[in-house]
């Protein structure tokens, strides 16, 4: 019994413990592991963390100011958005603009190249409209969304009508406004048909002022025969569109039915 017994194995002794390293030496286990693929010397370990404290003491100003300017456009943005223009402020800065911009033509050119810019003026401002209404909706291209984000386009183009059928009538130029205001009707009459009947008031309203204008030149205009039988066809045709142009049409025919001894 005793023979068949064998001599217990010593364990194995475990080793002392390795001192703790200091906290300002201690590595992150990904330093070490890129030490390892990476060995660097510890001159060149230390310089790189020199060099990038150094470069977090110069970026830590240069984005203090990049936050601080940030914060301040951010706060603006804030400021403009809670505080958005009635549509009277709106009309008063569109009119503004086309006086500031109408001084800016104020110098003299002929009287074909002043209308041909006027007209050009306002084909583009309806285009800005249709470009303003966005085509990537699964519902209706002209329902009150497409409206709102069309508007301000409207404006510009109903106070661009007005302000320039103003400029010619007050520089007596009666027939560069007659043609700008057959011009303007066409243009008006290919604006957007929303869906909602109120939102078509700005469309009628250029068509009321557009006609008035009309009117005023055909007071102080006598025309020739043949240019007056041009603009009574004109009339007709532009009558399908609204029929706030029938005063119009009745001032013409009294200036075709007399003689045109003006």
């Amino acid at each position: 019994m005793a023979a068949m017994c064998h001599s217990r194995r010593a364990l194995v002794e475990i080793p002392t413990p390795q001192p703790k390293i200091p906290a300002p030496t201690r590595r992150s286990y990904l330093e070490v592991l890129s030490s390892r693929m990476h060995p660097l010397s510890t001159t060149s370990r230390s310089r790189n963390m020199s060099s990038n404290s150094r470069r977090g003491q110069l970026l830590e100003p240069a984005l203090h100011r990049s936050w601080n300017s940030h914060s301040e456009d951010q706060s603006v943005k804030i400021e403009d958005t809670q505080t958005p223009l009635s549509n009277q402020q709106l009309v008063q800065l569109i009119r503004s603009l086309i006086l500031v911009e109408q001084g800016h033509r104020s110098e003299p050119r002929a009287l074909s190249t002043d209308l041909k810019l006027l007209l050009e003026d306002l084909q583009l401002k309806k285009a800005n409209v249709y470009r303003s209404i966005p085509y990537s909706r699964l519902g209706s291209n002209r329902d009150a969304h497409c409206y709102r984000k069309a508007y301000p386009h409207l404006m510009v183009f109903k106070v661009s009508c007005q302000e320039w059928g103003h400029w010619l009538l007050q520089n007596e130029q009666w027939e560069s406004a007659l043609e700008h205001a057959l011009v303007a009707w066409r243009y008006t009459s290919e604006l957007p048909q929303w869906d909602t009947s109120s939102h078509n008031s700005v469309k009628d309203q250029c068509y009321s002022l557009l006609a008035d204008q009309c009117i005023t030149a055909l007071q102080h205009y006598c025309p020739e025969p043949a240019k007056a039988t041009e603009l009574f066809r004109r009339f007709k045709m532009a009558l399908v569109h609204s029929p706030l142009l029938s005063p119009c049409i009745q001032e013409l025919e009294r200036i075709l039915g007399e003689d045109f001894t003006c």
